[in-house]
């Protein structure tokens, strides 16, 4: 799934069966529940209103994903592990990097 070397992970909303996962803003709701978890902490004012930058939702060929990068699990690692785990229990693809390799 990743390695130790792994910069940032992709998990995309795409099973491994194929399918895709639902519901359609699973990235936003996994991203905002990560966006506490940033450089400096979650104390500054308005850091409630955007993405944490360790892990952000995105798109690739049309399916939404969310990227997470390896600084999360420097800083939190539970925070890391919970988004792998998620992505592990609901049979999720994930790939090293922002492009899956062929």
């Amino acid at each position: 799934m990743e390695s130790d070397t792994a910069i940032e992970v992709c998990i995309m909303g795409r099973t491994h069966a194929g399918r895709t996962f639902r519901p359609s803003d699973w990235a936003e709701r996994l991203a905002g529940v990560m966006s506490q978890f940033r450089p400096g902490g979650a104390m500054r004012p308005g850091s409630h209103l955007g993405y944490s930058p360790w892990c952000t939702p995105t798109s690739r060929d049309g399916v939404k994903c969310v990227v997470v990068h390896r600084d999360l699990r420097d800083f939190e690692p539970m925070a890391w592990d919970f988004c792998l785990n998620f992505a592990r229990d609901n049979e999720l693809l994930v790939f090293e990097g922002r492009r899956e390799r062929r």
